[in-house]
């Protein structure tokens, strides 16, 4: 256990931070699986727009460093396969 004053600070702001970054995590999830929920009801319209805004978080997440670029890439090319197999 932390037993300095800056310690004890360090920690706080890491059960911060944890606690923010899984909620990002849970969130960049959700909007993957509405899009792959879309694609599966072989609805292209919604699918579409679920794409738009996961591709956008998805992105939002690797510019902060949350993922790693090249696993943004794999994400959205994977996502991107799928819908096109729609049409």
């Amino acid at each position: 256990m932390a037993n300095t004053a800056q310690a004890k600070k360090r920690a706080r702001q890491a059960d911060e931070h944890r606690a923010r970054n899984a909620a990002q995590r849970t969130l960049m999830r959700s909007r993957i699986k509405a899009v792959l929920k879309a694609v599966e009801s072989k609805d292209k319209d919604k699918a579409k727009e679920a794409y738009r805004a996961a591709t956008s978080y998805i992105d939002r997440m690797a510019g902060r460093g949350m993922i790693h670029r090249n696993t943004a890439a794999r994400y959205k090319g994977r996502l991107n396969e799928r819908l096109r197999a729609l049409a």
